[in-house]
């Protein structure tokens, strides 16, 4: 058996990885200097200075981005997604520079235009590329990883699973050890048993040992299993049995050596949640100013169609659960806000006629741009629900409250995917929590673009709008 786990790019990875960072803001800085060469504008200070901020503000907010985790782990389809946020990010960060010092009249208006859409179709090109690159090198066996699993039982399968699907990791599963025999677990590709392991990984050249057997504090055999191990040069990993558990991240951390694995936390960094309150800012701010005129419309209608006032105010949880006061203009006779809230029901006598078509348009969702603007709400997150539900429902479904780690949002992952509406089941609820959940999950600035871009199309079609 013939192994290519030492090859140039493991014994190099650190070099490798620092390249790979230094790359697309050095791509940037050589399309600006080509880009003017070409026009015909002079390479003056202003220019140098305009290209080294690029520079400097790339490599903060592509490595926030993700941009440079592992190629094996990232598709095309996120890649781009991450690279087009991410350089929607700088452009505003270099426009706001831009504006705040008052030197953007001093730059060439084609040089500017031709970069700002040269640059992203460049850096997609650049990592596609590198990606297929290492994607055909590990499928001709360079830079794989072989492994083995210590024990059979759903983590192990699950893990085995993972590994089976996704090739492109690089990581060839021999098969199993457990303390039952191959003929005892016909199902399984078992090697032997957890005893013979060492020899094997020994005399195969195993690089990765998995250990997934179950155990308790009285159980010798792992620790006599990772003795032996201590004997090889494979890379051992422990895997815990936290498939019972709805991880949002599983991020790994330590406290003075004790090693920690988170299971709920805040989906987010600092820079990232910098990032998104930044966008939250921006487009809250410029879409109040637009529709400004639309609302004062909507209010005059309000005040003229029925008695009562104009906005209809009711608690609910924002971050970390704690209560906001959340906009909506009115659209019904009644302002239930109380221990108990009857939902809205198709053809509810409570609505107005007016108020029928601001809630089949959405229309009543518009002041909530000034929760956003405030800070108690996001553009985009987990929808809030009136106090008296969420007491309701928090009973009733797992992880239901998990759902406030981040700001409400106007719209979200629940809603573009169909849950949207009443929820007059606890079915129908429960359907809602795992698409927050897994919103939670699998957060990012490019997830919160994808959600934004499809809202609206699902908001003109939507059928559960009443």
């Amino acid at each position: 058996m013939t192994h290519n786990t030492h090859g140039i790019l493991k014994a190099n990875l650190s070099t490798i990885t620092a390249l790979q960072r230094l790359l697309d803001p050095a791509l940037a800085v050589v399309l600006m200097f080509a880009i003017a060469h070409v026009s015909g504008v002079y390479w003056e200070t202003s220019t140098q200075l305009f290209a080294l901020t690029s520079f400097l503000v790339i490599l903060p907010v592509f490595k926030a981005m993700g941009l440079y985790r592992p190629y094996r782990s990232l598709a095309p389809r996120l890649l781009g997604l991450r690279l087009l946020m991410g350089w929607l990010v700088v452009l505003g960060i270099l426009f706001f520079i831009g504006f705040a010092t008052k030197t953007s009249a001093y730059f060439s208006r084609i040089l500017v235009l031709t970069w700002v859409v040269t640059v992203p179709i460049a850096l997609f090109t650049c990592h596609l590329l590198i990606w297929r690159l290492l994607g055909y090198l590990r499928s001709l066996g360079h830079n794989s990883k072989f492994a083995v699993i210590a024990g059979v039982n759903s983590t192990s399968l699950n893990l085995a699973n993972q590994i089976w699907e996704h090739r492109d990791l690089g990581i060839h599963l021999q098969g199993f050890f457990d303390h039952l025999r191959p003929d005892q677990l016909p199902d399984v590709p078992v090697i032997g048993t957890l005893q013979q392991l060492p020899d094997y990984v020994r005399a195969h050249h195993i690089d990765i040992v998995y250990i997934a057997t179950a155990t308790d504090g009285n159980d010798d055999s792992v620790t006599a299993l990772l003795e032996a191990l201590q004997d090889t040069t494979a890379c051992v990993y422990f895997v815990p049995s936290l498939l019972l558990f709805n991880l949002m991240h599983g991020r790994s951390y330590e406290i003075n050596g004790v090693p920690l694995i988170s299971i709920w936390e805040i989906p987010f960094s600092d820079l990232q949640y910098f990032c998104k309150r930044t966008i939250d800012i921006v487009v809250s701010g410029l879409t109040l100013a637009i529709i400004s005129p639309v609302m004062a419309i909507i209010a005059l209608g309000i005040k003229l169609s029925s008695p009562g006032p104009i906005l209809f105010k009711q608690r609910r949880y924002g971050l970390n659960g704690h209560e906001i006061v959340v906009y909506k203009f009115r659209t019904m006779t009644v302002m239930e806000d109380g221990k108990t809230v009857q939902q809205v029901k198709r053809g509810d006598r409570r609505i107005t006629r007016f108020g029928a078509f601001l809630r089949k348009t959405s229309l009543d969702e518009l002041p909530q741009f000034l929760n956003v603007w405030q800070g108690q709400m996001s553009l985009v997150g987990p929808r809030p629900h009136a106090v008296a539900h969420n007491e309701q429902y928090r009973k009733l479904i797992p992880g239901y409250m998990l759902r406030h780690k981040v700001k409400p949002g106007i719209t979200g992952w629940a809603q573009i995917n169909g849950c949207r509406g009443e929820t007059d089941t606890l079915d129908k609820m429960e359907k809602r929590i795992e698409y927050d959940l897994e919103y939670l999950k699998n957060w990012s600035l490019g997830l919160d673009l994808k959600i934004l871009l499809r809202t609206a199309f699902v908001f003109l079609n939507d059928q559960n709008a009443y």
